[in-house]
């Protein structure tokens, strides 16, 4: 620690810090541009000038020096800096002028106004009028994709936006060209950028010059209702603030959460909002004579309850990756009433056996000790693709400690060098009998990271088996004799917000029931009489056979179109739900705004489809369900905490027998812009995928 004083206030700081960050130790306030703390320092826009005693008659940048580069007093007193005197406030006030020079006066039209950095710090610390009169420079905009809106005529050349491409999204195709009042900010060829995180350079830039493109002139912050909230689009659960006017969504932004998502969503998550708004189910629908025809509320839960009372318990379930825990345990319940136990909200032939202890599908280490890891084996996932902003937290490990770094399965550009092993079981095997280079890197690692993907353990064509014996080799890996004590390498990637969540309330196969796929088979050969899809559309519908479906969801995607009846329900912004993230974190979303038209929260629908079979589920609140469901399950009323699972629970695992002998892995997720309903409605997605889709042709 080392002491310096700041405007007469001494504290003690750590002597890393930079003076920007020991003034805000004291409570001053510096103002900024360029400076960001998740970058690297670049000190362009020389706001945060400050005074230093004894030290050049001239300011300084604080954010480029450290405290330890002051010298202290002639007779060793703490050395002094100062953030308000009148060289640094004539100072910032130049800066201010300089900056201003040519950035043209569209404030009322642009969409940064009211959020706008430049505003806030022109008011703070600007003059009231200019020196200069000559003509404001002219800047081309650029074309960026389909996300980002170029105003390159406000562009102040801070490079956060360059900063954050090259160093966090790791895709070098953002720089400054030019010198002087010719450089500029370009993507150079002027083509889409590639990365899933390429629209957090929004929320980065300080003036308006990169906005975002789907929201462009639809409003503006303070005519928004802000509701904080938590992503679904994947496993990882961002947590998001969701602005809505009216009953509309009109944009979804990050909120900074250090153990899950930093400041960071991948795009996915910020521009699928239009989806929210396209394909829905807004009204009941029963098919009649071949076709779906609009119903009553009544109709469609008579026609439900007459179906169920005559299949008996010849009933199952399969539950979306979107769903939340609240509706899987009504839906469990219902099913429970009836006498059957096929549930699953498991992906088609998961090797995650119900019997298995809950740190067997947990991501152990958790997402915030990624950053922990000394050796990091990615096996049967692209977590590029299925957990974009987890990708970036291994990326920023991998920078910062040039951890060793594995893949088994898919060879893709995840923006870190690896070592690649092979493409399937066999290499897996291998590394797990010693034999490899980096089966050596293993041995010698305290803090090994084995992360395990759904395309590892979920195999259509080979059964179950492979599942259970990636599982078991991979527990072998991360639990060798040198892992430090307490260290659970063991990482469990899921790429659906309901699966942990499903897991742990234990919406799977039980009481004779059958898994997701073999409940399908059942359809087909007309052994299953009633099969309920809680919002699962990533499933072979048209091997259901002539089983009655009943599709519980909010856009009219697979599984509405196989429907005989559809109960029209609430998307994730649209109720309050309980989520799990793929680390084990509960987590609750919030209703920013109420369903279209007659549609209903999930959970209602389902109390009212038991009223209907004269079987009535014990609540009738959502107080009352979630009470149920804590008393049931204790652990899920400790909202963003994660419950660990058992190290020695999962070691146990290492000593199944191996019967698999060879499997190929693949990533389920082979679009990542179009990986679920709410997505594949959204235009912008589709755009998105089709640029995608092009870049990749252009480049092979």
């Amino acid at each position: 620690m080392a002491s310096i004083k700041v405007d007469g206030q001494l504290v003690e700081v750590p002597d890393y810090y930079t003076l920007m960050q020991a003034a805000e130790a004291a409570g001053a306030e510096i103002p900024r541009f360029c400076y960001h703390e998740r970058l690297s320092v670049a000190g362009n826009c020389r706001m945060c000038l400050v005074e230093v005693k004894g030290g050049p008659p001239k300011p300084q940048a604080s954010c480029a020096m450290s405290v330890k580069d002051l010298r202290p007093g002639p007779n060793g007193e703490p050395p002094e800096m100062f953030t308000n005197t009148p060289m640094v406030k004539k100072a910032r006030e130049g800066v201010m002028e300089f900056l201003l020079i040519n950035h043209p006066l569209d404030c009322p039209i642009c969409d940064q106004g009211g959020e706008c950095d430049l505003q806030d710090q022109a008011m703070a610390y600007g003059v009231s009028g200019s020196r200069f009169h000559e003509n404001k420079r002219a800047v081309e905009d650029k074309y960026m994709g389909a996300l980002i809106k170029t105003s390159m005529n406000r562009c102040i050349h801070c490079t956060r936006c360059v900063r954050f491409t090259t160093e966090v999204a790791g895709i070098s195709e953002l720089g400054l060209l030019g010198r002087g009042e010719d450089a500029e900010i370009t993507p150079y060829l002027e083509r889409a950028l590639t990365s899933e995180l390429q629209g957090n350079v929004i929320d980065l830039c300080p003036v308006g010059a990169l906005t975002s493109k789907p929201y462009a002139f639809h409003a503006r912050p303070w005519e928004l209702n802000k509701t904080e909230s938590i992503d679904v689009m994947d496993a990882v659960g961002s947590a998001i603030r969701v602005d809505s006017r009216g009953r509309e969504v009109m944009r979804i932004l990050p909120r900074i959460n250090e153990a899950i998502n930093e400041e960071w969503i991948s795009d996915k998550t910020r521009f699928v909002w239009d989806g929210l708004k396209s394909q829905r189910l807004d009204r009941p629908y029963v098919r009649k004579g071949g076709k779906l025809q609009p119903a009553s509320w009544d109709e469609a839960l008579s026609a439900v309850a007459a179906r169920i009372k005559k299949a008996g318990n010849k009933v199952g379930a399969i539950a979306g990756d979107l769903s939340a825990v609240e509706e899987m345990y009504a839906l469990k319940a219902l099913l429970t009433s009836i006498g059957s136990g096929m549930t699953d909200v498991r992906p088609a032939m998961s090797g995650i056996d119900p019997s298995m202890p809950r740190s067997a599908y947990l991501f152990n280490p958790t997402i915030a000790g990624i950053e922990e890891a000394d050796a990091i084996l990615i096996i049967g996932s692209n977590p590029r693709r299925e957990a974009a902003v987890l990708n970036a937290r291994i990326r920023k490990t991998w920078r910062a400690k040039n951890v060793p770094i594995a893949v088994i399965g898919e060879q893709a550009d995840l923006t870190y060098s690896y070592q690649y092993l092979g493409e399937g079981f066999e290499s897996l095997a291998e590394l797990a009998a010693g034999k490899g280079s980096f089966a050596e890197v293993l041995s010698k690692a305290q803090r090994p990271l084995v992360i395990v993907g759904e395309g590892a353990v979920s195999n259509a064509q080979l059964g179950k088996q492979v599942g259970r014996d990636v599982i078991a080799l991979a527990v072998k890996l991360a639990t060798g004799a040198t892992v430090a004590e307490g260290w659970n390498g063991f990482a469990m990637l899921h790429n659906a917000a309901s699966r942990v969540g499903g897991m742990d309330i234990g919406f799977v196969p039980h009481a004779g029931g059958v898994c997701s796929a073999d409940q399908i088979a059942l359809a087909g050969k007309g052994e299953l009489d009633v099969l309920f899809l809680l919002g699962a559309d990533e499933y072979d519908t048209s091997a259901m056979g002539k089983a009655f479906v009943v599709y519980i969801g909010s856009h009219g995607d697979r599984g509405a179109h196989r429907a005989d009846v559809i109960l029209p329900g609430a998307a994730y912004t649209e109720k309050s739900g309980t989520y799990v993230n793929t680390e084990g974190r509960v987590q609750v979303a919030s209703r920013a705004v109420f369903p279209p038209g007659d549609a209903k929260e999930d959970w209602a629908i389902i109390r009212a489809l038991s009223g209907a079979l004269g079987k009535p589920l014990a609540f009738n609140s959502l107080t009352q369900l979630r009470a149920a469901i804590y008393a049931e399950f204790p652990h899920l009323a400790r909202v963003d905490q994660v419950a660990p699972g058992s190290v020695g629970d999962v070691a146990k695992l290492a000593k199944a027998a191996i019967k698999t002998k060879s499997a190929a892995f693949a990533s389920p997720v082979t679009d990542f812009y179009l990986s679920n309903p709410i997505a594949r409605a959204s235009a912008t997605m589709a755009e998105c995928a089709q640029l995608a889709t092009g870049l990749q042709q252009a480049a092979e």
